[in-house]
């Protein structure tokens, strides 16, 4: 952790009941782990100390999570085999580097991927 300091600082009970008042509690019980996943994605200093295998995974996961598609939807729709989506989300494996790539181009443009695998069956 070099160059971040820690700095803690202690609240009076006044200052608890005051910043629990302010929560929406009706808002906090309807976040799901995917409004998590994107909170932390948003803002990457929230995000909690993952290790390089549990990163990967859930990122695969908030990307499947943000097009709304289940395992097998993905896999067939990305043409990755459904062991293989399951194994990177569950840490057993992760993607190489041209799948990373791949992921990161679904992800942020998830139609230019479909329309280039559209073409290559079309050719």
């Amino acid at each position: 952790m070099a160059g971040k300091r820690r700095v803690v600082v202690e609240m009076t009970p006044a200052m608890v009941e005051q910043t629990i008042a302010g929560i929406d509690w009706a808002k906090v019980d309807a976040t799901d782990d995917a409004d998590i996943a994107a909170q932390i994605a948003a803002d990457p200093d929230t995000a909690p100390v993952l290790s390089d295998v549990e990163h990967i995974a859930s990122q695969v996961k908030l990307v499947r999570h943000r097009l709304s598609l289940t395992q097998a939807e993905f896999a067939r729709r990305f043409q990755v085999s459904l062991g293989t989506v399951r194994d990177w989300e569950q840490g057993r494996r992760q993607p190489d580097g041209p799948a990373q790539v791949l992921l990161w181009v679904i992800d942020r443009e998830p139609e230019a991927v479909l329309r280039a695998l559209a073409s290559r069956h079309a050719a």
